[in-house]
C-alpha cells in the first residue's frame, strides 16, 4: 500500500512514516494543505491519511478540492475534533473514515488496510497475495513465509525486499529498483544498505539448500530464481 500523510505536526507525521514503513507500506508525507493537495493530484495513492487542521489549506476544503477535481483516492481523516457533528462534516466533505485523537496506530493500521483492500476491490485489481517460487512461498496477508515447508521469520524490510523479488521472480532486479520500491529513496544514499540485507536475507532463505535462490548478476543488480541457471 502507498499512502500519503497531511499533517502539520512535524514530530506526529515522523512517527506515522515510519510506523507504516515498518508495517511493510510506502508512506509519503506532505505538512500543509496546499502542498498535500497538489500531491494527492500527481501521485498514484492508495490511501489518504489527513488532519483536518492544517495550514494553507484546511483539511476539509482540501477533501471537497479532490473531490471537486474527480480524485476518488479514500481518505481516513484525523482530527482532534471528534465530536459527532464533527465526524458528519468530515464524512460529508468527502471522507471514507474518521478517527479522532488520541488513536492506537494499531486501529489506524487496520483501518488504512481496509479502505485500501475496499478501493482494489472496487477497480477490479488482481494484484497477487501470495506468491510462490519452487518451494518457497509468501502470503503478503499474513505476512508468513515458507521454504520447503519450513517458516522463515523476517523483518519488515526483509519481507518487502523479498516481496519484490518474488513479484519480479525470474527478471533481473537493479539497485536502483530496490531502492526505489523497498526503500522509497528517489537518490542514491551511497550506503551498503541493499547489500546487508541481501547478505541477511539469503541467510535466511537459502541457507542449508542446494539451490540458492537469490543469485548476484554482476554489473545489474540481483535475480530470484527457482532453477539453477548461470549468471553473467
Amino acid at each position: 500500500m502507498r499512502l500519503l500523510i497531511i499533517e502539520d505536526d512535524r514530530e506526529a507525521v515522523a512517527y506515522l512514516v515510519k510506523a507504516f514503513r515498518e508495517a511493510g507500506h510506502v508512506a509519503d508525507q506532505a505538512t500543509d494543505g496546499l502542498d498535500g493537495y497538489a500531491m494527492a493530484c500527481e501521485g498514484a495513492y492508495d490511501l489518504l491519511v489527513v488532519d483536518r487542521m492544517l495550514p494553507k489549506l484546511d483539511g476539509l476544503s482540501l477533501i471537497r478540492s479532490l473531490r471537486e477535481q474527480k480524485v476518488e483516492t479514500p481518505v481516513l481523516i484525523l482530527s482532534a475534533l471528534g465530536q459527532v457533528d464533527d465526524r458528519v462534516k468530515g464524512l460529508r466533505a468527502g471522507g471514507d473514515d474518521y478517527l479522532p485523537k488520541p488513536y492506537a496506530f494499531s486501529e489506524l493500521l487496520a483501518r488504512a488496510e481496509v479502505l485500501a483492500r475496499r478501493r482494489a476491490s472496487a477497480s477490479g485489481a488482481t494484484e497477487a497475495t501470495a506468491y510462490r517460487v519452487g518451494d518457497l512461498e509468501l502470503d503478503r496477508l499474513s505476512h508468513r513465509v515458507t521454504r520447503a515447508g519450513r517458516e522463515i521469520v523476517l523483518q519488515p524490510r526483509e519481507f518487502r525486499l523479498l516481496e519484490y523479488l518474488m513479484r519480479h521472480a525470474g527478471q533481473v532486479v537493479t539497485r536502483t529498483m530496490l531502492l526505489e520500491h523497498v526503500w522509497d529513496y528517489h537518490f542514491d544514499p551511497q550506503t551498503n544498505v541493499i547489500d546487508v540485507h541481501v547478505s541477511r536475507l539469503r541467510a535466511k532463505i537459502d541457507r542449508g539448500f542446494t539451490h540458492a535462490l537469490i543469485q548476484t548478476v554482476r554489473g545489474a543488480g540481483y535475480v530470484l530464481r527457482a532453477e539453477e541457471q548461470r549468471t553473467p
